[in-house]
C-alpha cells in the first residue's frame, strides 16, 4: 500500500464515525436552539470554552507527545509500554494535583456550574489521552469508533436530560460528562491499556523527552483557545451573554469544515510524520496539499450557497441576527485548513516551538482586531478578526516551510477560479434573493464536481482496487 492509499484508507475509516455523528449533532441544532434560551446556550458554550482552556494547562499536552512517540515505536511492545506508562502516570499525578487545588478553592468560587466544569474537565482529559494512544498504536478503527461512541452518547444523554428531565443547561453539561466518562472506559478496555501500564516502566528520562516535545505545544494550544474563546469572552463582556449564544449558534456551520478537516488531519499528520525524511516528501505534500485545498474550497462554496435555505431551517428565529456571520466564519475555516495542512510539517519535524510562536502571534492579532472593531460593527468583529488572524498565520507558516524545508507550490489557476466563484456566491448570499440563491447553488455544485474530478477518480480507483482485491482473496 503506497502513502496516498494509506492516507486515504485511514481518512475513510475515521470519516465514517465522525461524519455520521457530526451530521446527527447538526440535525439536533433545532432542538438545542429551540429548548435552550440564547442565555443558556451561551452559558454552556462558555463552560466548554473554559474546559478547552484548562485542558492544555493540566495535561501539558502530554497526549500529543505520547501519540508522536508511539508512531516511532510500533511493533515494539516494551517501548510502547514505557511511553504509555510514563505518560499515564504523569498525567494522573497532574490531574490529582489540580483536583486538590480545586478542593481548596471550591468554597471561594460562587458559580452554579463549577462542579460541571471540574467533572467535565477530568473526563475530557482522559478520553482525549486514550484517543491519542489509539492513534499512536495505529488502532485507527478503535480511534474512529471511540470518537463515534463519545458523540452518540453525548447526543443521547443530551436529549434525555433536555427533553425528558428538562434540566436545561445543567442537563447538557451532564450529558457531555456521561459521554466522556463511558467512552473512556470503552477505550481503556478495548485497547487493553492495562497490559501496557506498569509502575516499573515509568522512566524519568523518557518523561523529559515527552515534555520537551509537549510543553511548547501548551502556548500553541492556548493560542487556539484564544482564537475560539477570546471572541466569546469579549462578546459576552462588551455586548452580552445572549449575543454570545447567537455567535455560538452561527459558528456551528463553519465547524462542519473544521470537523471535516480534523478528520483528514488525523491521518495527514501520521502520514507526514512517517514520510518526512523521504526524498520526495515535497512532491507528496504538494500534490496532496493542492488536491485537499481545492476539495475544501469546493465544500465551503457549496455550504455557503445553501446557507440561505439551511440557516432559517436549522436555527430558531431568536438567533436570526447571526445569518450574516456565517459566510465570513466559513472563509476563516478555509484559511484554517491551509495553515493546518502546513503545520503538520513542523509537527513532523518536532519543531513545536515554531508552531507555538506563530500561533501566539496570530492569537494576539485576533484579540487586537476584535477589540478595535467590536464597538463599531458588533458581532461581525468576532468573525472578521478570526479571518485576519488565520490569513496571517497561513502566510507566515507557508513562508516558514518554504524557507526551512521545501517549496510549497500553489496551483495558481485553481486559486483564481476559487476566488472568482467565491466572490460571486458571497454577493448573492447577502442579496438573498430566492432565484439568485438557486443559481448560486447550481454554480457551486457544478464547480465542486468539475474541479474535483481527479480527486474523485483517485478515490474511485483506490476503492475499486481494494474491492476487487478482497473479491479475489475470497475466491
Amino acid at each position: 500500500m503506497n502513502r496516498g492509499e494509506k492516507l486515504l484508507k485511514n481518512t475513510i475509516i475515521i470519516s465514517i464515525g465522525k461524519i455520521c455523528t457530526s451530521f446527527i449533532t447538526f440535525l439536533l441544532l433545532p432542538i438545542y436552539t429551540g429548548i435552550l434560551s440564547t442565555e443558556e446556550y451561551g452559558i454552556v458554550d462558555l463552560v466548554n470554552t473554559l474546559i478547552y482552556l484548562l485542558v492544555p494547562l493540566v495535561t501539558l499536552q502530554l497526549e500529543q507527545a505520547v501519540f508522536r512517540n508511539l508512531i516511532e515505536s510500533r511493533n515494539n511492545f516494551e517501548k510502547q509500554s514505557e511511553i504509555i506508562s510514563t505518560g499515564m502516570i504523569q498525567l494522573t499525578f497532574q490531574v490529582f494535583s489540580v483536583l486538590l487545588l480545586c478542593f481548596v478553592l471550591y468554597p471561594l468560587i460562587q458559580n452554579d456550574y463549577k462542579t460541571f466544569l471540574i467533572i467535565n474537565l477530568v473526563a475530557y482529559i482522559y478520553v482525549s489521552f486514550f484517543l491519542q494512544i489509539a492513534r499512536g498504536l495505529g488502532e485507527t478503527k478503535k480511534y474512529a469508533l471511540g470518537s463515534f461512541i463519545s458523540a452518540i452518547l453525548i447526543i443521547i444523554f443530551n436529549i434525555l436530560f433536555l427533553i425528558v428531565f428538562k434540566l436545561g443547561a445543567y442537563g447538557m453539561l451532564l450529558g457531555n460528562f456521561m459521554g466522556y466518562l463511558l467512552t473512556s472506559f470503552y477505550l481503556f478496555f478495548s485497547l487493553k491499556l492495562y497490559k501496557y501500564l506498569k509502575l516499573t516502566r515509568y522512566k524519568k528520562v523518557l518523561l523529559r523527552t515527552l515534555l520537551k516535545y509537549s510543553i511548547p505545544l501548551v502556548p500553541n494550544s492556548l493560542s487556539w483557545w484564544i482564537f475560539n474563546a477570546s471572541d466569546r469572552l469579549i462578546v459576552s463582556s462588551v455586548l452580552n451573554i445572549s449575543q454570545n449564544g447567537i455567535l455560538s449558534a452561527s459558528l456551528k456551520f463553519s465547524t462542519i469544515i473544521t470537523t471535516l478537516y480534523n478528520i483528514f488531519d488525523t491521518s495527514w499528520i501520521e502520514s507526514i510524520s512517517i514520510n518526512i525524511e523521504e526524498k520526495d516528501v515535497d512532491v507528496f505534500f504538494n500534490n496532496t496539499f493542492n488536491m485537499i485545498f481545492n476539495l475544501f474550497a469546493s465544500i465551503c462554496l457549496v455550504l455557503t450557497s445553501f446557507m440561505p435555505i439551511i440557516f432559517p431551517t436549522m436555527i430558531n428565529h431568536n438567533y436570526s441576527s447571526g445569518y450574516g456571520l456565517v459566510p465570513i466564519s466559513i472563509i476563516a475555516a478555509l484559511f484554517n485548513v491551509i495553515q493546518g495542512m502546513v503545520a503538520v510539517i513542523y509537527a513532523a519535524k518536532k519543531d513545536t516551538k515554531f508552531i507555538a510562536k506563530t500561533s501566539m502571534a496570530a492569537a494576539l492579532i485576533n484579540i487586537l482586531v476584535h477589540l478595535a472593531l467590536i464597538r463599531f460593527i458588533g458581532l461581525y468583529a468576532a468573525v472578521i478578526s478570526t479571518v485576519v488572524a488565520f490569513v496571517v498565520l497561513a502566510i507566515y507558516r507557508l513562508y516558514g516551510v518554504n524557507k526551512r524545508y521545501f517549496k510549497v507550490s500553489f496551483d495558481k489557476k485553481m486559486l483564481m477560479r476559487v476566488l472568482g466563484i467565491f466572490t460571486f456566491v458571497l454577493i448573492i448570499y447577502y442579496v438573498n434573493n430566492i432565484y439568485l440563491n438557486v443559481i448560486s447553488m447550481i454554480v457551486s455544485i457544478i464547480y465542486a464536481i468539475c474541479s474535483n474530478k481527479n480527486a474523485m477518480k483517485y478515490l474511485y480507483t483506490i476503492l475499486t482496487k481494494k474491492f476487487f482485491n478482497k473479491q479475489k482473496r475470497s475466491c
